[in-house]
């Protein structure tokens, strides 16, 4: 059942009653169908961020730290709550714990890149000296699109309008200052990775997870997205953590 947040500005499904104890929100090109086996038989909402399933794209370009704030806006009026991130949606997730720890009650986090094991190698010559030409007016938009698409990602090369844009956006973004806040803070976290994550480094999570002081837990067999055993993985997660909190008062 969808239901709207913040004014009618975000799009949710809606699981069990009001008011939701658990919020999720969902990689990138996913939505919030994602966490139906998660939160089933749980009070939760699991957002459609802007600009995926029903949700229309924001007006601009984004960074995390928009949607964190629009996303801080939806749970006030039910905070604090659990969080549960996955990709893209953890990244916002781990924005507004380490920026709003007064609306989470406890937060994991499911690949999602926060740290990189390596830096960005620099771009071949050839597509440098194409940028400044492009600057220049000396290369048309069209070709240095052309250029951009073969060298991006998939998720680059299906985006379109405003979402390329937030996609550049957000896999640029450091996210150390919210590890920091996050390992400095009262916020319970719990990583939850599949072993054979590609898009989120395994061993990237781990590094993550030790800057925090927070388990990490690394699901055999699985991969990137919430399916099989990883998505059963982070529902325990989820239950231990209501239980954990709970007891906490």
């Amino acid at each position: 059942m969808i239901t709207t947040l913040a004014g009618g500005r975000v799009l949710a499904e809606k699981h069990g009653a009001t008011p939701p104890t658990v919020v999720a929100l969902h990689g990138w090109a996913r939505d919030g169908t994602d966490f139906g086996t998660i939160v089933s038989g749980l009070d939760a909402v699991c957002l459609h961020l802007p600009g995926f399933g029903p949700a229309p794209a924001p007006d601009e370009v984004w960074g995390s730290e928009d949607y964190a704030e629009l996303v801080a806006e939806a749970v006030a009026a039910y905070a604090p709550v659990i969080i549960v991130g996955h990709s893209f949606g953890g990244r916002v997730a781990a924005r507004l714990a380490a920026r709003r720890p007064e609306l989470v009650r406890g937060l994991i986090l499911t690949g999602v890149p926060l740290l990189r094991l390596t830096a960005p190698a620099a771009p071949p010559l050839g597509y440098r000296v194409a940028r400044w030409a492009n600057r220049r007016g000396l290369l048309s938009d069209e070709r240095m699109d052309a250029l951009r698409n073969q060298r991006g990602s998939a998720d680059y090369r299906a985006a379109e309008g405003v979402l390329r844009g937030v996609l550049v956006r957000v896999v640029n973004e450091s996210y150390d200052e919210e590890l920091d806040e996050l390992a400095a803070g009262t916020v319970p976290v719990r990583f939850v990775w599949g072993e054979h994550d590609t898009a989120a480094p395994t061993e990237a999570g781990r590094l993550a997870a030790e800057r925090v002081g927070s388990p990490f837990r690394v699901v055999p067999g699985s991969a990137h997205l919430l399916e099989g055993d990883l998505e059963l993985a982070v529902r325990e997660e989820l239950l231990a953590l209501i239980a954990e909190t709970a007891e906490q008062g």
